[in-house]
């Protein structure tokens, strides 16, 4: 990227929707509602030929340090630090505000350089507060409609002089953007490549303490915390390091019972957690260890087995507890009688506020990738197939054997079985479950999910007249 550009303004500007359009990607939830926006989200953009890293952030408000607002705005000044030029939005239908005066004067006291973009400019509604933004002295303003692409040639023409002409290294973009390859649609013959970022999503239900988990391993306050349930709204990623071995951690809302889910914008929210679990490889789901095994923390078990992810269980605030030998004991328990669909999945205690437990949890987090990209051999496989016929056949159905001739691993990620069998549609779904059993426990295929379809064989005499 050449440069780093920071979107700033007060809330309900239109910040996001310009965020999407440079990014080319609805990735930044948008809503009518001020203040949808509250961690700050990097992401790659595009104008013309001009490539740069923006930045969405929050809307700047008049707040407490202390309050939900106060550190969103903190979380907004980092942006402004860390950016080369601040985009500063105001809404050219509404004029400038108090508010928009505030805030251009700190812009002017950070020194950094700041192009003024008035958005909502369309039409003559916003003609009159296009004129009025000359009066915070921050040059010449930018017209333009984020909502309809209107001005995007101005705002190349305010940030060309930005552009570096050295070269530099590509950063990753933060962002799962829509036009990404799903996990498991890619190359699976491909060995594993240790130097691509490993994708990790973090899942939950509200207030378990998956933002102060992500902050505790990078070592910054870089999310939104604090003891209000559902800060978290966009599923941020963030670039981590561990043990040498480049990671992709990526936060995400808290996801409550359907049922529950009421406004607009949590259903937004939501749909994004669920597209950061499509997108990731390792779902470390977080369990609250003093209210563990709700009902929605096996729902969201269940989904990412489904989704065919590999799944941690991460016991957090782990610190509360006080018979922790015992807890534990419970705990396994409930998980193979509750999770019979990822049996043998990693439970690791640990505690985001203090990171006691975090090496566990990656350790357990590379052992589970490993194993979802595990393959077996197909001699393997059929030795295996032979003797499990020999010890368990398939019942007869309809007085007639089902009979299991061959099977062989299609793809891993997860790790996926073609068997091939004289009648598919009549084999018991419990001699199914018999097979992928055999499968976990013979080949160590513990806490990742396992996909077993039947195939009919070709009959060489099908379609044959027969001689008489």
């Amino acid at each position: 990227m050449s440069f780093k550009a920071a979107i700033v303004g007060r809330p309900n500007v239109g910040k996001s929707t310009l965020f999407n359009r440079l990014v080319g990607s609805k990735i930044a939830l948008v809503d009518d509602t001020p203040g949808v926006t509250r961690d700050r989200r990097p992401g790659e953009a595009r104008i013309g030929d001009l490539h740069f890293t923006i930045i969405d952030t929050a809307g700047l408000e008049e707040a407490d340090a202390a309050t939900l607002e106060g550190r969103m705005r903190a979380q907004t000044e980092a942006a402004i630090a860390e950016a080369d030029v601040s985009l500063f939005m105001i809404d050219a239908r509404a004029g400038v505000t108090p508010a928009d005066e505030h805030f251009a004067e700190l812009l002017r006291r950070t020194g950094k350089p700041v192009v003024l973009i008035a958005n909502k400019a369309e039409g003559k509604a916003g003609e009159a507060g296009v004129l009025e933004s000359y009066g915070l002295g921050l040059g010449e303003p930018v017209a333009l409609s984020a909502e309809h692409g209107e001005g995007m040639a101005d705002l190349f023409a305010a940030l060309l002089p930005f552009e570096r002409t050295e070269p530099e290294d590509e950063e990753a973009d933060d962002t799962v953007a829509e036009t990404d390859v799903p996990v498991g649609e890619e190359d699976e013959g491909a060995p594993v490549d240790l130097t691509r970022p490993l994708k990790v999503a973090v899942v939950g239900r509200p207030n378990a303490g998956k933002s102060t988990l992500i902050n505790t391993m990078l070592g910054e306050d870089r999310l939104l915390t604090g003891p209000e349930a559902g800060i978290t709204r966009d599923s941020i990623a963030v670039e981590w390091e561990w043990r040498g071995r480049p990671i992709r951690l990526f936060d995400t809302a808290g996801m409550r019972k359907k049922a529950r889910v009421e406004t607009k914008l949590e259903r937004l929210s939501v749909g994004d957690a669920l597209r950061a679990i499509r997108f990731a490889e390792v779902v470390v789901l977080t369990f609250d260890a003093t209210i563990p095994f709700e009902k929605q923390d096996l729902q969201l078990a269940d989904l990412v087995v489904r989704e065919g992810r590999a799944l941690v269980i991460a016991l957090n605030k782990w610190d509360l507890i006080e018979d922790r030998q015992k807890a534990m004991a419970e705990m396994r328990e409930k998980a193979e009688r509750l999770l019979p669909q990822a049996r043998g999945v990693s439970l690791v205690p640990i505690s985001g506020l203090t990171g006691s437990g975090i090496d566990k949890l990656m350790q357990a987090v590379a052992k589970t990738y490993e194993t979802w990209n595990r393959r077996v051999s197909t001699a393997a496989l059929n030795r295996w197939l032979a003797s499990v016929l020999e010890y368990h056949p398939p019942p007869a159905v309809s007085g007639r054997r089902v009979k299991l001739r061959y099977m062989t691993q299609a793809k891993s990620r997860p790790p996926t079985f073609v068997a091939f069998c004289s009648r598919p549609e009549a084999l018991p779904e419990a001699y199914t479950r018999y097979l992928v059993n055999g499968l976990r426990d013979t080949f160590g295929l513990e806490a990742v999910p396992i996909r077993l379809m039947l195939r009919k064989g070709d009959n060489p005499f099908e379609g044959r007249a027969s001689k008489r």
